[in-house]
């Protein structure tokens, strides 16, 4: 089950996928409901959900940041050195926002959804190089 940990390897097998749709984040209702986040991050503050934007929009939960999801293909072990920095360094050097979270097998960026393209292609860029 263990993943990749050469950072030069991660970088040019990172294989960046858009998942398609739009994302959000959003305050988790204190009453149960009937939704499905992608992700869910407990803070002293409360909960916050990474839901589809139809999701939040039925159920009338506020959001200010629409967002893509990309899945970077890799299998990275969570002990690998160096991925998400630079992957955030890359896009930052773009000018686009870098929201990284970990899973087990891959880990997933959310950026701004008006530059899902440009974040797809500066990812790709590493595979190139």
């Amino acid at each position: 089950m263990s993943g990749e940990t050469e950072l030069r390897t991660l970088l040019e097998r990172l294989s960046p996928r858009r998942n398609p749709g739009a994302y959000v984040y959003v305050v988790a209702p204190a009453e149960p409901v009937d939704a499905h986040p992608v992700v869910v991050v407990e803070e002293d503050e409360g909960t916050t959900w990474v839901l589809p934007r139809a999701e939040a929009d039925r159920l009338g939960l506020a959001y200010d940041y629409v967002a893509a999801w990309i899945t970077l293909e890799v299998h990275s072990a969570l002990a690998a050195v160096g991925l998400t920095a630079a992957v955030a360094r890359a896009l930052a050097d773009s000018g686009i926002s870098a929201n990284v979270v970990a899973g087990l097998h891959h880990d997933h960026v959310f950026v701004a959804l008006e530059r899902a393209e440009d974040a797809v292609a500066v990812l790709r860029a590493f595979g190139e190089a």
